[in-house]
């Protein structure tokens, strides 16, 4: 009888543990589907637009410089630095990115979309008959966390803001990846 009720406690034992063990095994992916189902749920907001400057002629310049758009229009996820006039991919994803730039004296103007140090876009606009003149593109483009976007000024090219943001910079997350 001993023998018995000591196989008994054992069994009680060994049936408890795995039902503790079977109980947290449960848990465990019930937590972890949550977390991913949190995470699926989620969705960072990156959007910018910035004008450029409210002083009116920008340019030119001896030597290609990086343009500040230093007019935050807004800045949800605060991935635009207003001060340096680049945008810092805060994840990994498709962005949209989109400019127009405008002048009004007879010449050149023009910019370069950089990605990094790599130019991806350059527009160009001869303007030949004086008064506004722009010039716009878009473009949607893969990039890393820590991936940085700006535009450039050619050297000798010109622009022209003000309070009318006349020349705007702006982009946003698509979606992650």
């Amino acid at each position: 009888v001993a023998y018995e009720e000591s196989r008994l406690t054992a069994c009680k034992r060994s049936c408890s543990l795995m039902n503790e063990l079977e109980l947290r095994r449960i848990q465990k992916g019930f937590l972890r589907n949550s977390f991913i189902n949190i995470n699926d749920s989620y969705e960072l907001k990156v959007a910018f637009s910035a004008g450029l400057t409210d002083s009116g002629s920008v340019g030119p310049f001896d030597e290609e410089t990086t343009l500040i758009f230093s007019k935050t229009i807004t800045n949800i996820g605060r991935a635009y630095d207003q001060t340096a006039g680049v945008f810092t991919a805060p994840v990994r994803g498709v962005y949209f990115f989109s400019f127009t730039a405008a002048d009004y004296l007879k010449g050149y103007m023009g910019l370069y979309l950089y990605w990094n140090n790599q130019p991806v876009v350059f527009n160009l606009e001869l303007n030949d008959h004086g008064g506004y003149a722009s010039t716009s593109n878009a473009v949607a483009l893969q990039l890393e966390e820590g991936d940085r976007i700006r535009l450039s000024l050619p050297a000798s090219y010109r622009l022209y803001d003000d309070n009318r943001n006349f020349s705007v910079f702006s982009g946003f997350l698509l979606f992650q990846l």
